[in-house]
């Protein structure tokens, strides 16, 4: 075997960047792996466009099926994105043959189950090492580096847009509009940011991560998502004054026989290695039994970053191929200690509360006596400064409670006529 023939299923940042690695390092490769690697079709509906690199324009098509029906391309790398029609090529691919490479986290959280059970039966395999973290090597580190280890805990920033707004919030001292402006211009938001703002890119990712470190291939609806539009300016800046940093964290821990899964705004502490992490980059910290607490951290977006990581995953499949090995890039074993997932009503957790309230006597007693109804104790309160035409904002930490109760406290709180918006409750981890 010297050449191994690739199939590459969408020509855009990431694409490029593939192609562009695959030229530029093209003799370190060879040097490395003793065999070429040819990229011998590109499909993409923009085929005329010009990119960062230049390519033969006969290996150019706009039909997938000059890829997936060619018998001599023995890898399809996919990077379209979103479901349709990225499943139905991956399926025919697998049926005819081909190993894939992915960074869809989108469609391996919602289709992977059918995907993976595909690809077992049919002796290949689908790596997608792009698809959490972008360059930085965590699949590869659960999977292999790992190996012998069982898990405690995942907690990761993991979604890129939104760290860089909280940190231009907390670092620039601008207010959530502003600092998603920013993102937009320098490119780190989409036209649309809801995926990203609202915690659903964070959790896509996160069932990987749940799957590969316990075995357990959950749904989407499976993990509580909030994200972090209703951050303020204020909430940022009393969060310092308290040590405290505030990060969009996608949180997976086991507690005895069940397992607590979820993504929201979450004040750690501000000496903790994750509060430190800013803009673009990502950091996943993985809690181990025998490897000890680890952190990855590099940039979460960026052509060359992510393309970096599709290339790392083609070079194992190349290895494997030259030396004609199958090995299962899913060693994924059930934790069978696991027997549940844990709702979020039932976790238990110190809170950071903001209220908008009147400024007049006997606010914080009522406030504090629905709160004691529902046996919640208050650690500290806080009335700042008047803000507006007699409101002003009352910040309380509370000691652990369960969730359930903080929320019906908080229902009943946010129909008194003395507050004026809906309570801001973030929760807190020590990690």
């Amino acid at each position: 075997m010297r050449k191994i023939n690739v199939g590459l299923i969408g020509f855009g940042n990431v694409g490029s960047g593939v192609v562009r690695i695959l030229q530029e390092k093209k003799g370190l490769l060879k040097a490395k792996i003793g065999i070429e690697v040819n990229i011998k079709k590109i499909c993409d509906k923009d085929i005329i466009s010009k990119r960062n690199v230049s390519v033969d324009k006969d290996i150019l098509t706009k039909n997938a099926k000059d890829i997936l029906g060619d018998p001599q391309i023995d890898i399809v790398i996919e990077l379209i994105g979103g479901i349709h029609p990225a499943k139905e090529y991956i399926i025919e691919a697998l049926n005819r043959g081909k190993s894939i490479i992915t960074a869809n986290k989108a469609l391996l959280a919602q289709e992977g189950k059918e995907l993976f059970a595909i690809a077992k039966d049919r002796g290949k395999n689908i790596y997608f090492e792009a698809s959490v973290g972008a360059g930085i090597p965590i699949i590869k580190s659960l999977r292999e580096g790992l190996v012998a280890n069982r898990f405690n805990g995942v907690y990761g920033i993991i979604n890129g847009t939104s760290n860089f707004i909280l940190s231009q919030m907390s670092d620039n001292n601008c207010t959530f509009a502003d600092a998603l402006r920013q993102a937009r211009l320098k490119g780190f938001a989409e036209k649309d940011p809801t995926l990203d703002i609202g915690g659903i890119d964070s959790a896509h990712k996160l069932i990987l991560l749940v799957y590969l470190c316990f075995g357990k291939l959950i749904e989407v609806d499976d993990i509580f998502i909030e994200g972090i539009p209703r951050i303020a300016l204020s909430d940022v800046n009393y969060a310092k004054e308290l040590g405290l940093e505030i990060k969009l964290l996608a949180i997976a821990k086991k507690q005895k026989d069940e397992l607590d899964v979820r993504v929201h705004p979450t004040l750690i502490p501000k000496n903790h290695l994750l509060a430190s992490v800013g803009g673009i980059f990502n950091a996943i910290y993985i809690s181990t039994d025998l490897a000890g607490n680890l952190l990855f951290y590099g940039p979460g977006a960026g052509q060359l970053s992510a393309a970096s990581a599709v290339v790392s995953d083609l070079v194992d499949l190349v290895r494997d191929m030259k030396a004609g090995l199958f090995r299962s890039s899913l060693n994924v074993v059930p934790d069978k200690s696991i027997s549940k997932l844990k709702k979020i009503d039932e976790i238990e957790s110190r809170y950071y509360i903001r209220f908008m309230a009147v400024d007049k006597p006997g606010v914080l007693a009522k406030i504090s006596g629905i709160l004691a109804k529902f046996g919640i104790s208050i650690a500290s309160v806080t009335q700042k400064e008047r803000r507006r035409a007699q409101v002003v904002p009352i910040v309380m930490i509370l000691h652990e409670s369960k969730e359930k109760s903080l929320r019906q406290a908080l229902s009943l709180i946010n129909r008194l006529d003395i507050i004026k918006e809906n309570a801001v409750a973030i929760r807190m981890e020590e990690v």
